[in-house]
C-alpha cells in the first residue's frame, strides 16, 4: 500500500479525483473498485467514503473535473474562420475521447440513463454551443435555427465518437471530416461559411426558411 500522508481537504479531494480518474481512464467502468482507490491513494476506505460515498458520486465528480478541464483547453478564437475553429476544437475533443475512452464509454453508455451525469454532459453542450455562437460569428446568423443546429450537432458529434470508440469502423480522419461537413452542410442554406468577412463576423444568405415541404 502506499504511504500515507496528512493532506488538508481540498488536498486529499483533489488526490483522490486524481486516483479515479486514472483507473476510469485505464478500466471499464465495472472493474474499477473503490478498494483500488483506497489502496492506491494510500488511505482507508472509511475516508474515501467520507468524500465520496459511492462510486457514481466519485465517477460523477472526476467527469465534471474532466469536462471542465475540457472547457478550459478548447478555448475558441473568433479571429480564425469558422472551419479552422470548429476543426481544432474538434480534434481536441477526439484527443480526449481517445485518451479516455473507458471513462468517456462508461458517461455515455454504461451511465447514460444517470441523471447526474447526464447533467454534466448537457451543461457541457451548452457551454460548448455557447462559445460557438459568440466566438466563431455564427450568432449572426438566424440565432434560433443556428442555435438549434449547434446543439443537435453537439449530440450528433458526441454519439458518432462513442460509436466510433466502440468499434473503430473507420478512421479517425474520416471520423473528423463527418463531424466537420456535418454542421459545414447544415449551415451553408443560411450562412455564408467561405470565410470570415472583413469584421470577423458571419453574414447570413440571404435565404430564408419557407414553408413546410417548400423547396
Amino acid at each position: 500500500m502506499t504511504t500515507r500522508r496528512r493532506l488538508d481537504p481540498a488536498e486529499r479531494r483533489s488526490q483522490l479525483l486524481g486516483v479515479g480518474a486514472q483507473l476510469f481512464a485505464a478500466k471499464p467502468y465495472d472493474e474499477v473498485l473503490m478498494e483500488e482507490v483506497a489502496e492506491r491513494a494510500g488511505v482507508s476506505r472509511a475516508l474515501l467514503y467520507r468524500y465520496f460515498p459511492n462510486k457514481r458520486d466519485l465517477f460523477a465528480a472526476v467527469y465534471q473535473q474532466a469536462a471542465d478541464r475540457l472547457l478550459a483547453t478548447t478555448e475558441l478564437a473568433p479571429d480564425r474562420p469558422v472551419r479552422e475553429q470548429l476543426s481544432a476544437g474538434l480534434d481536441a475533443h477526439i484527443d480526449y475521447f481517445v485518451a479516455n475512452r473507458h471513462t468517456v464509454l462508461a458517461a455515455n453508455r454504461v451511465l447514460a440513463g444517470d441523471p447526474v451525469i447526464q447533467a454534466v454532459i448537457t451543461d457541457e453542450l451548452a457551454e460548448l454551443r455557447r462559445r460557438l455562437l459568440d466566438s466563431t460569428g455564427l450568432g449572426e446568423g438566424p440565432r434560433q435555427m443556428v442555435s438549434a443546429a449547434l446543439m443537435s450537432w453537439l449530440v450528433f458529434v458526441r454519439t458518432l465518437c462513442v460509436d466510433w470508440l466502440t468499434h473503430q469502423a473507420f478512421s479517425r480522419a474520416e471520423l473528423h471530416d463527418m463531424c466537420v461537413g456535418a454542421l459545414l452542410g447544415a449551415l451553408r442554406p443560411v450562412m455564408d461559411l467561405d470565410g470570415p468577412p472583413a469584421d470577423g463576423t458571419h453574414r447570413p444568405t440571404g435565404r430564408q426558411p419557407g414553408p413546410a415541404g417548400a423547396p
